[in-house]
């Protein structure tokens, strides 16, 4: 399909849904069901296969319906769920039309979940969405008022707040077992291999590419814009301070009780200190969120395959008295020479995990259930935003402003600075809502 042909039936199939109002609704005029709910994933990479797998086997749930614009994943994925019943969709606007389906899973590119995101919305859907929850800060803060609007469940894909050892360690913080907390610091380290230079070729047979770069400049296809590798480039990701260092800074503004603010400044450093191939995104980044009394800091390192100061990927809260270590193996807390495992059982947690969360809350209708809602998730995901806008105006010190939605000081740059709160749509994929 041509590229004009594509934008011409985006409008066609967007524009004339919403001139009518809200897209279809789905069952029960956009009720949630009381007993099974239909769900939908869309995007079936790495993420999406998860979700199919991961929805489908939580209970009062079933995945009905899957889409992707590779035909080749959207083939196995189907297939692994062994259900001949299962659509198949390579267009998200049709897959939205279907009126059995309840709730959708965004795990697209970045730069899509906003946009099919807004669309589930419109057509009575509610959406657990991948992180980070958008391309830019606009999209983000647009998500979450869509959701107040239409009074959607909205789940951000960050699951470690969903995890009971987690929980008790921001109990735990809350509690004092380590003093007052000034600090924190959200760790990232990891070997990402340098992905070279890829040349220009065709699509593969049967992807829309138009329709896969969306809003993003019309650019000629290559493999390192394509699967995965699609992070590192602005227009379609933010690299890993969204991709994986978003879990880690928001267990810090979770633990530090600050998840639903924004700092006084944000101080930035970083860049390519390592890649030399098509990377446009950071290898290196160290990011300090000031607050009032309170500092988080972000570290982030692509070239190293140890762990930094001995710790994986995680986060460490300082206090008065200790401090507190949040990673992949547990919560541990160093209290003078004492050292101490958090355990959920010993401040009576009992977690639900984020995917039935997301279902609970679907089948009660009531986004207040909700473990991540977006408009947490869509804090947190500005902040890495805000640490990616600074590196990329040459490592400045900005401020936010979330009532005006700008940035109201910076110490250099500040135009370039605003310009990346938002972007430039093309053509045929403007944003289905404006709020």
């Amino acid at each position: 399909m041509g590229s004009e042909t594509s934008r011409r039936r985006f409008i066609q199939t967007t524009g004339a849904a919403l001139a009518a109002g809200p897209f279809i609704l789905s069952r029960a005029h956009g009720q949630s069901p009381n007993e099974i709910v239909n769900h939908a994933v869309i995007g079936t990479g790495g993420q999406g296969s998860g979700h199919v797998k991961r929805f489908n086997a939580v209970k009062n749930c079933r995945v009905i319906a899957v889409c992707d614009l590779d035909p080749e994943r959207l083939d196995k994925v189907a297939l692994s769920l062994q259900d001949p019943s299962v659509k198949k969709y390579a267009d998200f606007r049709k897959l939205l039309e279907n009126k059995e389906i309840d709730s959708v899973s965004v795990a697209t590119t970045d730069h899509w979940h906003v946009p099919v995101a807004l669309a589930a919305i419109l057509a009575g859907k509610h959406v657990y969405v991948e992180k980070p929850c958008s391309h830019n800060i606009h999209e983000a803060n647009l998500l979450a008022k869509c959701a107040r609007e239409y009074k959607k469940c909205v789940q951000h894909g960050t699951q470690r707040r969903s995890a009971a050892a987690d929980m008790a360690g921001v109990r735990a913080l809350k509690e004092g077992l380590i003093g007052d907390v000034h600090v924190a610091k959200a760790i990232n380290h990891q070997l990402r291999d340098k992905i070279g230079k890829a040349k220009q070729e065709a699509p593969p047979p049967g992807v829309d590419y138009d329709m896969w770069l969306g809003a993003a400049p019309e650019v000629p296809f290559t493999k390192n814009r394509w699967h995965y590798n699609w992070h590192w480039f602005w227009d379609y990701g933010g690299g890993d301070l969204v991709n994986d260092g978003v879990h880690q800074l928001d267990e810090a503004v979770w633990g530090m009780g600050l998840d639903r603010q924004y700092p006084e400044a944000v101080a930035t450093s970083g860049g390519q200190m390592w890649y030399d191939d098509d990377h446009e995104t950071p290898d290196t980044q160290t990011i300090i969120y000031e607050y009032p009394g309170k500092q988080i800091i972000y570290e982030m390192r692509l070239w190293t395959d140890y762990p930094m100061e001995g710790h994986d990927n995680g986060t460490v809260f300082y206090g008065t008295k200790g401090k507190l270590e949040m990673g992949r193996k547990g919560v541990i807390a160093t209290v003078g020479d004492k050292v101490i495992a958090v355990k959920p059982e010993d401040y009576g947690i009992a977690a639900e995990e984020i995917t039935p969360n997301f279902i609970t809350a679907v089948r009660s209708n009531d986004p207040s259930l909700l473990n991540n809602p977006i408009e947490l998730g869509a804090v947190t995901t500005n902040l890495c935003h805000l640490g990616n806008i600074g590196v990329r105006c040459g490592g400045i010190k900005l401020t936010y402003d979330p009532k005006t939605e700008s940035i109201s000081k910076a110490s250099e740059n500040q135009a370039k600075a605003n310009s990346l709160i938002k972007r430039e749509y093309r053509k045929g994929y403007e944003l289905p809502y404006s709020g």
